[in-house]
């Protein structure tokens, strides 16, 4: 939200200087922005008149100019087709800096001349877009007087950031509002007299009553539009806004001073009465900003008996706009819904001023006052006859009332103030407050539901720097930990991820619907999200992490490894989650792309990563997380653990038991990497930390879940053994471990594949798998009889799997 500070004084009667302004702004909850005085940048820049014009000896376009600027005549090259003697112009002195494109001006020869200085264009000094020509001012402008003073460009602009609660700060009223009650000041009277019309007023009508509640509607006849006056044009022109006609500039800046968005129609193209109604499926309007836009049922438009002409609150259409011929206007002061003012906009992806005012809520008593300023400020800028005021509708004008009692502002707002400064203060806000409390919400404060709102009033006004800053209780003796098992478990996963290479990334936790259904699709979807493209609740985290990696590998990245902790969210019923019973799962994702070695002379070509890099991180984190690794089975996916979105030859799961799914791991399917525009493979893994069964202790608070056991080496020398079983191709590496190290629990402590071959010498069908087993002796070493009786059971306990030993 934009303004001048002359702007601001309009309302608010006040001798503060800009600091303290800028310093209570913030004080109340209104962070400035930044504030911009154009006139510190047109410091070196001097009204003066051209003396002489003569052309350039060596150059046809250019002329040679004789100009005052208040100390006597300087030479200046100058290009501009309007150059002549006798105008008064706007001279930049050697020094000053071209605001539009930082230019520092010097003395400097132009073809052989020497020029000192330079006569400006509007688009230059960034006061308008004409760059046809000098700029021409009336011939009494005081010569080498400074321009900025001149023409009164000397006034601040504030820009402050607006919370989406406070809509009656989209107006500068509001904003003197809170400043006079923050004691800057006072409050001036508005004029809201209504304008005395002749005649009935406009035919409009409400036929869709859920979206627009009321419709008032005045009209002017014999109006010549035209350039706004000076002063109108200044002030748009510095907070940003383009100045178009006298009409269209009357309801933006009724909009920006009041917060009242309006809209002006030319009665010369409507037919019939203007309808406030429901769209309908596919009809079509051509909004201002020169786009079609498709229309869905149920938006709120208005229109006549032969087309739509406006995007109800949000944007009017370009078919009905005022233009320099327009002699009959309609004035349209309406209140439209805020929530379907918010659907319609998002739908349509379309912004607008009276958007951003509407579906925040505007003041629904305004209608009439609003009317009759946009109407009085038509006539003296356009003239014209106006019309009577036509009513359709209600506005939402129940009055919402609160018991309060002050000494809340101490209990709940920690300052106590005297019950008289906080009815003074409330008062001064638009507050009506009776003798017993009870007080009653002004009409421009939809964001006030109930007692502790009203604390909240009192505090920022009366300043919450100064609520006293007081230490929590704290009880004596030692601090307990705070952190609970899942927070120690969180971070304890965290830092292994980040010691093994992993950069963590923070992505959102809403997503488009295309990226949830690529992992299944979303159980929860917002019903008034940011954006399209976060619409839906994660099912996953990995479409964040996708997207990152794809922004990463597109901006040169050679290798990505990115991991986030989070949260997925599912429905109730889903059995993946501890008894169905949480929406919320705690998980970690984690993203492998391009390239896991580089290219090198000795390491050969850059190698990608695959399913067995994600199996290492997952089985790694795991072990860090305290799951008991060496119990894990790898399993590929069933009915409880959905898998479309991963290739289903190079992905898995790791298991605890058939139910208990702890991770999953591999390489994303071909069709889900298209869905994220990413190219080449991709591994990745999904932790799932809510399914960690907790160690003993750790459930109970004590601190033992992650505790490290006492090293203790043993005192004998541990035994390693070879075995080359020959097994069905269709037999996994992981079952015949897992059953070879069964077979004597008390002696095996290890057991990893190190060898797997086919080929020559093994029968088709079938593979030979090679594996190491590490024997650690107890109380005394082995005998020859104890390692015969350990072997044969591993041969025993691998037979069971079909394996028999290689010859």
């Amino acid at each position: 939200m934009k303004f001048t500070l002359s702007w601001l004084k309009d309302h608010l009667d006040t001798d503060a200087s800009l600091v303290d302004i800028l310093t209570a702004l913030t004080r109340v909850g209104l962070e400035v922005e930044g504030v911009d005085n154009p006139a510190e940048r047109l410091s070196g820049f001097r009204v003066a008149r051209v003396l002489t014009a003569e052309r350039h000896p060596q150059a046809d376009k250019l002329q040679v100019l004789s100009v005052d600027a208040g100390k006597g005549p300087l030479q200046v090259v100058c290009g501009a087709p309007n150059a002549r003697a006798g105008l008064v112009g706007v001279f930049g002195l050697p020094g000053a800096t071209v605001p539009s494109n930082g230019m520092v001006l010097r003395v400097a020869a132009i073809r052989g001349v020497e020029s000192n200085g330079m006569m400006c264009s509007t688009r230059e000094l960034e006061l308008g877009e004409d760059h046809d020509g000098i700029i021409e001012l009336p011939g009494d402008a005081p010569v080498g007087s400074d321009f900025a003073a001149y023409a009164r460009l000397d006034d601040p602009v504030i820009d402050v950031s607006v919370t989406p609660n406070r809509p009656d700060c989209m107006g500068v009223r509001g904003i003197a509002r809170d400043l006079a009650a923050a004691g800057l000041g006072s409050l001036k009277l508005l004029d809201t007299a209504a304008v005395a019309g002749q005649g009935a007023g406009p035919d409009v009508r409400i036929e869709d009553a859920a979206g627009c509640r009321a419709f008032y509607a005045q009209s002017v006849t014999g109006v010549a539009n035209g350039e706004s006056p000076e002063w109108l044009r200044r002030r748009l022109t510095a907070i940003g806004q383009k100045p178009i006609s006298a009409l269209v500039d009357v309801t933006n800046y009724v909009m920006i001073d009041l917060g009242r968005p309006l809209h002006v129609y030319d009665r010369a193209k409507l037919s019939g009465a203007l309808v406030a109604r429901a769209a309908k499926d596919n009809e079509e309007v051509l909004a201002l900003n020169g786009r079609a836009y498709a229309l869905r049922a149920g938006m709120t438009v208005i229109a006549d008996d032969a087309a739509v002409h406006d995007i109800g609150g949000v944007m009017g259409g370009e078919h009905s706009g005022v233009t320099a011929d327009t002699s009959d206007v309609l004035i349209e002061c309406a209140y439209f819904d805020p929530d379907a003012i918010a659907r319609t906009g998002q739908a349509l992806q379309l912004s607008s001023d009276a958007r951003t005012r509407f579906e925040r809520g505007v003041d629904p008593a305004f209608l009439d006052d609003g009317l009759a300023i946009a109407t009085r400020l038509v006539v003296e800028l356009c003239g014209g006859s106006p019309s009577e005021v036509t009513r359709v509708g209600q506005p939402p004008l129940e009055p919402r009332r609160y018991a309060y009692d002050p000494d809340r502002a101490e209990t709940l707002g920690g300052l106590a103030v005297a019950p008289d400064r906080q009815r003074e203060i409330l008062t001064s806000l638009g507050f009506t407050v009776g003798d017993d409390w009870q007080v009653t919400v002004p009409t421009w404060r939809p964001d006030i539901d109930g007692s502790a709102d009203l604390v909240e009033e009192v505090i920022r006004i009366e300043g919450i720097d100064n609520v006293p800053s007081v230490a929590l209780p704290r009880p004596a003796g030692i601090a307990t930990p705070t952190a609970t098992p899942a927070q120690k478990l969180e971070r304890r996963v965290r830092r292994a991820a980040a010691a093994r290479g992993l950069d963590e990334a923070v992505t959102w936790s809403f997503v488009s619907e295309p990226a949830a259904a690529a992992f299944g699709g979303g159980a929860w979807t917002l019903a008034n999200p940011i954006s399209e493209e976060l619409k839906v609740m994660r099912p996953s985290l990995l479409p964040g992490l996708l997207s990152a990696a794809e922004r990463n590998l597109k901006r040169g990245a050679e290798d990505v490894r990115l991991f986030e902790l989070g949260r997925r969210y599912l429905p109730k019923d889903d059995k993946a989650g501890k008894d169905g019973a949480a929406d919320e799962r705690a998980t970690l994702g984690l993203v492998l792309a391009g390239n896991a070695r580089a290219r090198g002379w000795r390491t050969g070509k850059a190698a990608a990563f695959d399913a067995f890099d994600a199996k290492a991180e997952a089985i790694a984190l795991l072990a860090a997380a305290g799951a008991p690794v060496d119990n894990l089975q790898v399993m590929t996916a069933d009915g409880i653990w959905s898998g479309e979105a991963w290739h289903p030859g190079q992905s898995g799961t790791l298991r605890l038991g058939p139910k208990t799914l702890l991770a999953a791991f591999g390489m994303l399917h071909p069709r889900t990497l298209k869905a994220f525009d990413l190219s080449g493979p991709v591994a990745a893994v999904e932790l799932y930390l809510d399914a960690i069964p907790a160690k003993r202790g750790a459930s109970a608070g004590k601190g033992a879940g992650f505790m490290r056991a006492p090293y203790a080496p043993p005192a004998l020398q541990p035994v390693r053994r070879d075995f080359a079983f020959v097994v069905p191709e269709g037999v996994s590496a992981d079952a015949l471990t897992r059953a070879v190290r069964g077979a004597d629990k008390a002696a095996i402590v290890s057991a990893r594949v190190f060898d797997v071959f086919t080929g020559a010498g093994v029968e088709p069908g079938t593979k030979s798998v090679a594996l190491e087993i590490v024997l650690q002796p107890d109380e005394k070493s082995f005998t020859d009889a104890d390692l015969k009786a350990i072997s044969d059971k591993v041969v025993t306990a691998a037979a069971k799997q079909g394996a028999t030993l290689r010859g």
